[in-house]
């Protein structure tokens, strides 16, 4: 055996199969993305970066800027890289005819990406991002400091930014697939995980890339101590307690998932005694920190109807919609029911990827790989051993999870009354995967066996990851050809 080999063999064994497959694939298909996705392309990415260079040089609450068309927050930013943006903006947003690509080029980014990163600041408007707290950008704002600390210039600067969060992505995610490294229900943490959605999000900047990344952890670490069973290491608790309090400061409508963590058996932490309250201290401190940075950035909530046409500039209005879905809880019941009439086809295929403001939508082979990972993934997972009510809890709390997510956006981004629940995309559903598959399969008995009666590992492991990369392969390959040509 060579030293390579074995040097893989001993990887493989500390990190577990779907945690050393996730993070080659990851790794790989991120700096793909990384690459391949214009400069300010992502989701949300031109205010995003404008958030993490504020981070990065200490503006951590909201800036209110002067804006003549009403309540505005933002920051400063160096001028050549406002350039980079402008020029950016106005790319993604000409939409050629088909089959023209829908970018004009490289040659433009090239020679804006080579400027140098300019002293000069001028303000920008991203009150979108700034009411997100410092926490998810931590790894951005890393990622732009270094780079000015080695003079690199625009384009490398927004390489290395994306790169940071990449970075961050693989580790945290690969920590809670290791968690698992014992189980097969792993595969199915592997599956969500490196979606090309997620990967996408990962290789660009933006909050969701640490977002997703404690979301799957905590996910993880509800997974094994509390549906499996099993005692977590001493890392594991470490980690489960810290990601309770980051991801409400992350996004706040997943501020429930995290407290999932106080459902875990004290004896699965190792936790006697008074010790057994650790975990819901950590959860209630989480959702007191996630209530006062909320209180910090209502502020913002006034001036998000300039995200929409300028007919609506002031139609969103947080506390008239509070009032309206209060008043009017039958009304909003149906057009909640509409919304998802009307717009559930397009949630479906955003969660396995309509790639950042592009809105290139995967192809239909990669959402039919990931649905053949998914089911057999699914299919070889341990029969789970959480207790009823437990389990029901968990259920709720998805449930409520995604109600958040609806009453989120019909107050903060859908004029009053509006006949739908806008600006919902399918990607926001992902972080609640894997624990709401859990639910299911905790009530679903059903599970793939060979002819022996066992449940293969092997095999469908290799299945799934076959199929992960065809489902990457084909998601780059279409939104190369859908952006460049």
């Amino acid at each position: 055996m060579s030293r390579a080999s074995a040097m893989l063999g001993r990887v493989r064994r500390h990190l577990g199969p779907g945690a050393l497959a996730f993070v080659l694939i990851a790794a790989v298909f991120g700096a793909v993305f990384t690459v391949v996705t214009p400069p300010f392309w992502g989701h949300d990415e031109l205010t995003q970066f404008g958030r993490a260079y504020q981070v990065a040089h200490g503006g951590f609450e909201p800036q209110r800027i002067t804006d003549s068309r009403g309540v505005a927050y933002g920051g400063q930013i160096p001028v050549s890289v406002d350039a980079m943006m402008n020029y950016a903006f106005k790319d993604y947003n000409r939409k050629p005819p088909e089959p023209a690509p829908l970018s004009a080029g490289r040659a433009q980014y090239n020679r804006l990406g080579d400027a140098p990163v300019s002293s000069a600041t001028k303000e920008m408007w991203f009150t979108n991002t700034a009411a997100y707290s410092p926490v998810p950008y931590l790894p951005a704002a890393a990622g732009l400091r270094i780079a000015e600390a080695t003079g690199l210039n625009v384009g490398q600067t927004v390489m290395l930014t994306r790169l940071a969060g990449l970075l961050a992505y693989l580790v945290l995610v690969g920590f809670g697939l290791r968690a698992l490294r014992g189980y097969r229900v792993q595969w199915l943490a592997f599956t969500v995980s490196v979606l090309p959605i997620a990967l996408f999000q990962a290789g660009t900047v933006t909050a969701d890339t640490i977002t997703n990344a404690l979301a799957v952890l905590v996910s993880c670490l509800v997974v094994k101590g509390l549906f499996l069973n099993a005692r977590l290491s001493r890392g594991e608790v470490v980690a489960a307690l810290i990601a309770t309090i980051a991801l409400p400061l992350s996004k706040p409508t997943y501020v429930l998932l995290a407290m999932l963590v106080a459902l875990i058996p004290a004896r699965q932490y190792g936790f006697r005694r008074a010790l057994r309250w650790i975990p819901w201290f950590f959860a209630i401190l989480g959702a007191a920190l996630f209530a006062a940075w909320m209180k910090i950035a209502a502020p913002t909530g006034d001036g998000m109807g300039l995200m929409r046409p300028r007919a609506q500039w002031y139609s969103v209005r947080t506390g008239d919609q509070l009032q309206f879905i209060l008043g009017h809880p039958w009304q909003f019941t149906q057009i909640f029911y509409h919304s998802v009439w009307l717009r559930d086809q397009h949630w479906f295929t955003q969660f396995f990827g309509e790639l950042g403001f592009s809105y290139v939508e995967v192809p239909a082979l990669s959402v039919l790989a990931c649905l053949l990972a998914f089911a057999v993934s699914a299919g070889i997972a341990e029969r789970m051993s959480a207790a009823h009510p437990r389990t029901a809890i968990v259920a709720l709390v998805v449930v409520a999870s995604v109600a958040m997510i609806y009453v989120t956006l019909y107050m903060s981004f859908s004029p009053v009354g509006y006949y739908l629940v806008d600006g919902v995309q399918g990607r926001y559903f992902v972080p609640l995967a894997i624990v709401g598959l859990a639910v299911l399969l905790r009530w679903m008995p059903l599970r793939l066996s060979d002819s022996a009666g066992r449940t293969p590992a092997r095999g469908p492991a290799v299945v799934i990851v076959v199929a992960t990369i065809v489902a990457l392969v084909a998601a780059v390959l279409k939104y190369h050809f859908m952006v460049w040509g």
